[in-house]
């Protein structure tokens, strides 16, 4: 009974409490980050969620909530007099602890890392998938409190309907998701078989996977960025995101599904930034939308093929970062 007491207590030091607020205080300033950089097609905020639930011990889950919880607290209680009180209620509730009761199961029954110390992608996709629905759904109940608050209101754009933004918020979800959380998991792969190696700035630089990121995957995409801005034919401008596709392939040829989840990455973030200039309302328009989920089904094939090829390919030994 000592024991179990002295153990119990031991758990709740200072530093115990000092670990979690660490983590609200980087999790949190994180979120923020991605939240002002998100858009209901494109939310940052689902892949920072979707690692920090699948890396982090359930333990520590806690501090998700708080460091998500604090900023839309307070959104709410200064917004909560004009939209009311259900809308005040629905926006304060974390989507980090709605994601918990989906992600703590499938961690259970299905661990984010195997056997032989790899990662499990059909996991991170299919959690990806169940998160998207959860964030969409929920989203629209916030919203659909606000306007039953006003008799007034309606959808931003009433032609694309309930149903429109329900695909919409979930595309977003999703293909958040697939924008930071593959990275995340390949970039932590990789350091850990540099473990013992020492992990410089020169050995860093110099792998193959930097390389081609920097030689022709970013200058590639930035000419496609340009040619979807600058022209004023639709067709070509379709084109050029269509073609944003491209170096996708060619990263998961060359480097395995981590050079599916760096490309990945990067396209998504140049077919946002380019439906963000192009068209800066809520939505962005339909093409660019059926691009969005062309993007996202091409990743997350990748990501399957590319996680059956040899690790090899993906990190060798001691010699790529």
């Amino acid at each position: 009974m000592n024991g179990r007491a002295h153990g119990l207590g031991a758990r709740h030091t200072p530093w115990h409490w000092g670990q979690h607020l660490a983590i609200a205080a980087a999790y949190g300033a994180g979120y923020e980050i991605a939240r002002h950089l998100s858009f209901p097609q494109w939310m940052l905020t689902s892949g920072l969620r979707l690692a920090a639930l699948l890396l982090l011990p359930v333990r520590y889950w806690p501090a998700l909530a708080l460091g998500e919880g604090l900023p839309l607290l307070e959104d709410a209680a200064a917004n909560g007099r004009d939209m009311g009180l259900p809308w005040a209620i629905s926006a304060a509730v974390p989507m980090v602890v709605l994601w918990m009761a989906a992600l703590k199961p499938l961690r259970r029954y299905w661990p984010v890392i195997d056997e032989r110390g790899g990662v499990r992608l059909p996991m991170i996709l299919v959690a990806a998938l169940a998160t998207a629905v959860i964030t969409s759904v929920a989203t629209l109940l916030t919203a659909l409190a606000a306007i039953l608050n006003t008799p007034t209101a309606e959808w931003p754009d009433p032609a694309t309907g309930p149903m429109g933004y329900f695909l919409a918020y979930a595309l977003g979800s999703y293909l958040g998701a697939l924008t930071l959380t593959p990275t995340i998991l390949a970039l932590r792969e990789r350091f850990l078989n540099l473990r013992g190696q020492g992990l410089t700035t020169a050995r860093i630089v110099g792998s193959p996977l930097f390389k081609d990121v920097v030689a022709w995957l970013l200058p590639v995409l930035a000419a496609l960025v340009w040619v979807g801005l600058t022209t004023h034919d639709d067709m070509l401008r379709q084109i050029a995101r269509l073609a944003l596709l491209l170096p996708v392939l060619g990263m998961a040829w060359r480097h395995g599904w981590h050079g599916t989840a760096m490309g990945g990455m990067a396209a998504s973030i140049a077919l946002a930034l380019e439906a963000a200039l192009a068209s800066p309302g809520l939505l962005a328009e339909a093409n660019t939308i059926r691009v969005e989920a062309v993007l996202a089904m091409v990743i997350s094939g990748a990501l399957l093929v590319g996680h059956r090829a040899p690790v090899a390919r993906a990190v060798p030994s001691g010699r790529r970062a």
